[in-house]
Protein backbone atom coordinates (compact mmCIF):
# COMPACT_ATOMS: atom_id res chain seq x y z
CA UNK A 1 0.00 0.00 0.00
CA UNK A 2 1.23 3.61 -0.78
CA UNK A 3 0.12 6.95 1.01
CA UNK A 4 -0.53 10.31 -1.08
CA UNK A 5 -1.52 13.51 -0.14
CA UNK A 6 -3.43 15.72 -2.08
CA UNK A 7 -3.88 18.77 -2.13
CA UNK A 8 -6.59 22.21 -4.09
CA UNK A 9 -4.01 24.75 -3.87
CA UNK A 10 -6.46 27.19 -6.03
CA UNK A 11 -8.47 27.30 -2.17
CA UNK A 12 -6.06 29.87 -1.41
CA UNK A 13 -2.66 29.14 -0.93
CA UNK A 14 0.33 30.12 -2.52
CA UNK A 15 3.79 27.91 -3.17
CA UNK A 16 5.67 28.66 -0.15
CA UNK A 17 2.14 26.84 1.59
CA UNK A 18 2.69 23.84 -0.47
CA UNK A 19 6.37 23.92 -0.40
CA UNK A 20 6.32 23.47 3.56
CA UNK A 21 3.17 21.29 3.22
CA UNK A 22 5.28 18.83 0.66
CA UNK A 23 8.58 18.66 2.04
CA UNK A 24 6.75 17.82 5.53
CA UNK A 25 5.15 15.11 3.61
CA UNK A 26 8.46 14.20 2.42
CA UNK A 27 10.39 13.88 5.99
CA UNK A 28 6.78 11.80 7.35
CA UNK A 29 7.52 9.49 4.80
CA UNK A 30 4.19 9.63 2.74
CA UNK A 31 4.71 8.13 -0.82
CA UNK A 32 3.71 11.50 -3.02
CA UNK A 33 2.58 14.82 -3.27
CA UNK A 34 -0.38 15.59 -5.40
CA UNK A 35 -2.10 18.75 -6.15
CA UNK A 36 -5.62 19.88 -8.48
CA UNK A 37 -4.88 21.58 -11.67
CA UNK A 38 -7.52 24.39 -11.49
CA UNK A 39 -6.75 28.33 -11.62
CA UNK A 40 -10.26 29.36 -9.69
CA UNK A 41 -11.33 28.74 -6.41
CA UNK A 42 -14.24 26.84 -5.73
CA UNK A 43 -17.11 28.08 -3.28
CA UNK A 44 -17.22 31.26 -1.24
CA UNK A 45 -13.84 32.22 0.82
CA UNK A 46 -11.18 34.56 -0.17
CA UNK A 47 -9.49 33.65 -3.17
CA UNK A 48 -6.18 35.50 -2.40
CA UNK A 49 -3.34 34.89 -3.43
CA UNK A 50 -4.68 33.79 -5.93
CA UNK A 51 -3.81 30.10 -8.07
CA UNK A 52 -0.86 28.79 -8.75
CA UNK A 53 -0.33 26.38 -11.94
CA UNK A 54 0.37 22.68 -11.33
CA UNK A 55 3.13 22.25 -13.54
CA UNK A 56 5.11 25.14 -12.89
CA UNK A 57 4.81 24.41 -8.84
CA UNK A 58 6.03 20.56 -9.33
CA UNK A 59 8.79 21.95 -11.27
CA UNK A 60 9.75 24.29 -8.21
CA UNK A 61 9.20 21.12 -6.00
CA UNK A 62 11.50 18.85 -8.42
CA UNK A 63 14.30 21.06 -6.86
CA UNK A 64 13.25 21.80 -3.36
CA UNK A 65 12.34 17.77 -2.42
CA UNK A 66 14.50 14.83 -3.13
CA UNK A 67 12.32 11.34 -2.75
CA UNK A 68 8.52 12.14 -2.36
CA UNK A 69 7.28 11.52 -5.83
CA UNK A 70 4.93 14.33 -7.43
CA UNK A 71 2.10 14.63 -9.62
CA UNK A 72 -1.42 15.91 -10.74
CA UNK A 73 -4.66 14.76 -9.32
CA UNK A 74 -5.69 15.27 -11.95
CA UNK A 75 -4.71 17.82 -15.12
CA UNK A 76 -7.29 18.75 -17.54
CA UNK A 77 -6.82 18.23 -21.24
CA UNK A 78 -8.26 21.93 -21.95
CA UNK A 79 -5.54 23.87 -20.19
CA UNK A 80 -2.27 22.57 -22.25
CA UNK A 81 -1.98 21.09 -25.98
CA UNK A 82 -0.43 17.91 -25.51
CA UNK A 83 2.82 18.46 -27.49
CA UNK A 84 3.92 21.21 -24.81
CA UNK A 85 2.50 19.21 -21.99
CA UNK A 86 5.32 15.97 -22.76
CA UNK A 87 7.77 18.50 -22.88
CA UNK A 88 7.07 20.32 -19.25
CA UNK A 89 6.17 16.52 -18.02
CA UNK A 90 9.76 15.28 -19.12
CA UNK A 91 11.55 18.23 -18.26
CA UNK A 92 9.81 18.30 -14.63
CA UNK A 93 10.45 14.44 -14.59
CA UNK A 94 14.37 15.20 -14.87
CA UNK A 95 14.41 17.73 -12.34
CA UNK A 96 13.01 15.77 -9.97
CA UNK A 97 15.67 13.07 -10.94
CA UNK A 98 12.30 10.34 -11.96
CA UNK A 99 10.00 11.11 -9.63
CA UNK A 100 6.84 12.44 -11.64
CA UNK A 101 3.56 11.37 -12.34
CA UNK A 102 1.03 12.60 -14.96
CA UNK A 103 -2.85 12.44 -14.02
CA UNK A 104 -5.36 13.26 -16.92
CA UNK A 105 -8.93 14.37 -17.21
CA UNK A 106 -11.28 15.76 -19.44
CA UNK A 107 -11.69 18.77 -16.92
CA UNK A 108 -15.16 19.46 -15.82
CA UNK A 109 -15.05 23.16 -14.25
CA UNK A 110 -16.65 25.73 -16.57
CA UNK A 111 -16.29 28.84 -15.08
CA UNK A 112 -12.84 28.01 -14.51
CA UNK A 113 -12.36 28.39 -18.31
CA UNK A 114 -14.95 31.23 -18.94
CA UNK A 115 -12.63 33.17 -15.96
CA UNK A 116 -9.31 32.51 -17.87
CA UNK A 117 -10.44 32.05 -21.13
CA UNK A 118 -9.71 28.67 -21.73
CA UNK A 119 -12.14 26.59 -24.41
CA UNK A 120 -14.17 24.12 -22.59
CA UNK A 121 -15.24 22.24 -25.71
CA UNK A 122 -18.06 19.24 -25.65
CA UNK A 123 -16.57 16.27 -26.50
CA UNK A 124 -13.63 15.94 -24.32
CA UNK A 125 -12.99 12.52 -23.64
CA UNK A 126 -12.71 12.00 -27.16
CA UNK A 127 -9.89 14.91 -26.74
CA UNK A 128 -8.28 13.19 -23.27
CA UNK A 129 -8.54 9.66 -25.58
CA UNK A 130 -6.41 11.10 -28.25
CA UNK A 131 -3.82 13.46 -25.39
CA UNK A 132 -2.87 10.27 -23.74
CA UNK A 133 -2.14 8.54 -27.08
CA UNK A 134 -0.12 11.80 -28.28
CA UNK A 135 1.91 12.42 -24.96
CA UNK A 136 2.70 8.60 -24.68
CA UNK A 137 3.54 8.27 -28.10
CA UNK A 138 6.11 11.51 -27.97
CA UNK A 139 7.52 9.99 -25.02
CA UNK A 140 7.64 6.11 -26.34
CA UNK A 141 9.17 6.97 -29.60
CA UNK A 142 12.96 5.60 -29.56
CA UNK A 143 15.41 8.73 -29.85
CA UNK A 144 16.84 9.66 -33.17
CA UNK A 145 13.49 8.98 -34.89
CA UNK A 146 10.39 11.49 -35.44
CA UNK A 147 6.85 11.43 -34.12
CA UNK A 148 3.80 12.01 -36.49
CA UNK A 149 0.04 11.98 -35.48
CA UNK A 150 -3.17 13.00 -37.37
CA UNK A 151 -5.89 13.16 -35.46
CA UNK A 152 -9.58 14.87 -35.05
CA UNK A 153 -7.58 17.83 -32.57
CA UNK A 154 -4.39 17.58 -33.20
CA UNK A 155 -2.02 16.77 -35.91
CA UNK A 156 2.06 16.47 -34.88
CA UNK A 157 4.52 16.47 -38.29
CA UNK A 158 7.84 15.24 -37.73
CA UNK A 159 8.01 15.60 -33.19
CA UNK A 160 11.50 15.28 -32.60
CA UNK A 161 9.98 13.62 -29.60
CA UNK A 162 12.62 15.33 -27.02
CA UNK A 163 13.19 15.59 -24.47
CA UNK A 164 12.77 12.07 -22.43
CA UNK A 165 11.46 11.51 -19.44
CA UNK A 166 14.01 10.01 -16.92
CA UNK A 167 11.74 7.02 -15.98
CA UNK A 168 11.56 4.24 -18.52
CA UNK A 169 7.93 5.10 -17.91
CA UNK A 170 6.04 7.98 -16.75
CA UNK A 171 3.28 6.71 -14.46
CA UNK A 172 -0.39 7.73 -16.55
CA UNK A 173 -3.10 8.28 -14.02
CA UNK A 174 -6.65 8.34 -15.18
CA UNK A 175 -9.76 8.26 -12.41
CA UNK A 176 -13.22 9.00 -12.37
CA UNK A 177 -16.64 7.46 -12.76
CA UNK A 178 -18.00 7.01 -16.19
CA UNK A 179 -19.64 3.32 -17.25
CA UNK A 180 -17.61 2.93 -19.53
CA UNK A 181 -15.02 5.25 -21.60
CA UNK A 182 -13.47 6.09 -18.67
CA UNK A 183 -12.31 1.98 -17.57
CA UNK A 184 -11.67 1.50 -21.71
CA UNK A 185 -8.92 4.58 -21.54
CA UNK A 186 -7.49 3.92 -18.56
CA UNK A 187 -7.07 0.40 -19.65
CA UNK A 188 -5.51 1.10 -23.17
CA UNK A 189 -3.54 4.23 -21.66
CA UNK A 190 -2.94 4.40 -17.77
CA UNK A 191 -0.62 2.99 -15.09
CA UNK A 192 -3.05 3.61 -12.54
CA UNK A 193 -6.97 3.93 -12.15
CA UNK A 194 -8.23 6.50 -9.50
CA UNK A 195 -11.96 6.73 -8.44
CA UNK A 196 -12.79 9.38 -5.91
CA UNK A 197 -14.99 10.59 -3.15
CA UNK A 198 -17.56 7.69 -3.65
CA UNK A 199 -18.55 5.07 -1.23
CA UNK A 200 -17.13 1.92 -0.58
CA UNK A 201 -19.49 -0.37 -2.72
CA UNK A 202 -19.46 1.94 -5.66
CA UNK A 203 -15.14 1.97 -5.22
CA UNK A 204 -15.81 -2.12 -5.30
CA UNK A 205 -18.20 -1.72 -8.72
CA UNK A 206 -15.91 0.62 -10.43
CA UNK A 207 -12.50 -1.27 -9.99
CA UNK A 208 -14.48 -4.94 -11.15
CA UNK A 209 -15.38 -2.68 -14.36
CA UNK A 210 -11.76 -1.12 -14.93
CA UNK A 211 -10.43 -5.12 -14.23
CA UNK A 212 -13.05 -6.07 -17.18
CA UNK A 213 -12.02 -3.65 -19.28
CA UNK A 214 -8.41 -4.76 -19.06
CA UNK A 215 -9.42 -8.07 -19.61
CA UNK A 216 -11.20 -7.57 -22.56
CA UNK A 217 -7.79 -6.03 -24.52
CA UNK A 218 -6.23 -8.47 -23.58
CA UNK A 219 -4.09 -6.59 -20.52
CA UNK A 220 -3.45 -8.30 -17.36
CA UNK A 221 -5.76 -6.38 -14.57
CA UNK A 222 -3.22 -6.69 -12.30
CA UNK A 223 -0.60 -4.37 -14.27
CA UNK A 224 -3.03 -1.49 -13.11
CA UNK A 225 -2.82 0.08 -9.82
CA UNK A 226 -6.08 0.68 -8.04
CA UNK A 227 -6.08 3.86 -5.99
CA UNK A 228 -8.92 6.08 -3.62
CA UNK A 229 -8.83 9.39 -3.16
CA UNK A 230 -11.24 10.72 -0.07
CA UNK A 231 -11.39 14.01 2.16
CA UNK A 232 -9.96 13.60 5.01
CA UNK A 233 -9.86 14.74 8.63
CA UNK A 234 -7.21 13.32 10.85
CA UNK A 235 -7.05 14.22 14.67
CA UNK A 236 -7.07 12.55 18.04
CA UNK A 237 -9.57 14.57 19.38
CA UNK A 238 -13.30 15.57 18.40
CA UNK A 239 -11.70 19.34 19.14
CA UNK A 240 -9.27 18.66 17.03
CA UNK A 241 -11.69 17.42 14.52
CA UNK A 242 -14.50 20.23 15.17
CA UNK A 243 -11.24 22.91 15.11
CA UNK A 244 -10.21 21.25 11.40
CA UNK A 245 -13.46 21.33 10.11
CA UNK A 246 -14.69 24.54 10.21
CA UNK A 247 -11.25 25.84 8.92
CA UNK A 248 -11.92 24.41 5.61
CA UNK A 249 -15.83 25.40 6.21
CA UNK A 250 -17.24 21.94 6.84
CA UNK A 251 -20.08 21.41 9.14
CA UNK A 252 -18.41 18.11 11.12
CA UNK A 253 -21.44 15.86 11.39
CA UNK A 254 -22.26 16.02 7.54
CA UNK A 255 -18.21 14.84 6.86
CA UNK A 256 -18.29 12.27 9.25
CA UNK A 257 -22.52 10.92 7.84
CA UNK A 258 -20.50 11.15 4.07
CA UNK A 259 -17.57 8.57 2.40
CA UNK A 260 -14.69 10.59 3.92
CA UNK A 261 -11.83 9.20 5.92
CA UNK A 262 -11.83 11.04 9.76
CA UNK A 263 -10.51 10.12 12.96
CA UNK A 264 -7.89 8.91 15.36
CA UNK A 265 -5.45 6.04 14.37
CA UNK A 266 -7.71 3.49 14.81
CA UNK A 267 -10.40 5.25 12.58
CA UNK A 268 -8.39 5.87 9.92
CA UNK A 269 -6.35 2.05 9.90
CA UNK A 270 -9.98 0.78 9.73
CA UNK A 271 -11.13 2.54 6.49
CA UNK A 272 -8.23 1.93 4.68
CA UNK A 273 -7.79 -1.58 5.69
CA UNK A 274 -11.44 -1.84 3.86
CA UNK A 275 -10.42 -0.03 1.29
CA UNK A 276 -7.20 -2.50 0.91
CA UNK A 277 -9.58 -5.26 1.00
CA UNK A 278 -11.67 -3.94 -1.89
CA UNK A 279 -8.37 -3.37 -4.33
CA UNK A 280 -7.16 -0.28 -3.84
CA UNK A 281 -3.16 -0.07 -4.07
CA UNK A 282 -2.68 3.30 -3.00
CA UNK A 283 -5.10 5.77 -1.09
CA UNK A 284 -4.72 9.68 -1.25
CA UNK A 285 -5.43 11.68 1.78
CA UNK A 286 -7.67 15.03 0.36
CA UNK A 287 -5.99 17.38 3.18
CA UNK A 288 -7.27 20.95 2.29
CA UNK A 289 -5.94 23.12 4.81
CA UNK A 290 -2.47 23.14 3.41
CA UNK A 291 -1.81 25.89 6.45
CA UNK A 292 -2.79 23.26 8.93
CA UNK A 293 0.98 21.52 9.52
CA UNK A 294 0.07 19.23 12.68
CA UNK A 295 -2.84 17.99 11.01
CA UNK A 296 -0.22 16.38 8.70
CA UNK A 297 2.05 15.82 11.21
CA UNK A 298 -0.41 14.07 12.94
CA UNK A 299 -1.65 11.91 10.12
CA UNK A 300 2.06 11.19 9.15
CA UNK A 301 3.87 10.27 12.63
CA UNK A 302 1.01 8.72 14.58
CA UNK A 303 -1.22 7.65 11.69
CA UNK A 304 1.08 6.53 9.30
CA UNK A 305 3.08 3.68 11.43
CA UNK A 306 -0.23 1.67 11.62
CA UNK A 307 -1.76 1.75 8.31
CA UNK A 308 -1.39 -1.65 6.09
CA UNK A 309 1.71 -2.21 3.51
Amino acid sequence: MEYCVFTEPQQGFSYDDQRAFAQLAERLGFTGFFRSDHYLRMGPGDPLPGPTDAWTTLAGLARETSRIRLGTLVSSVTYRVPGVLAVQVAQVDAMSGGRVELGLGTGWFEAEHRAYGIPFPPKRFDLLEEQLELVTGLWGAPVGDTYSFEGAHHRLEDAPALPKPVQERVPVIVGGGGPRRTPAIAARFATEFNIGFQPEEVVAEKFAVVRAACEAIDRDPASLKLSVALPTLAGETDADLERRAAAIGQDLAEFRGGTNIIGGVDAIASKVGRLRDLGAERVYFQLMDLRDLDQLEYLGAEVLPHLPR
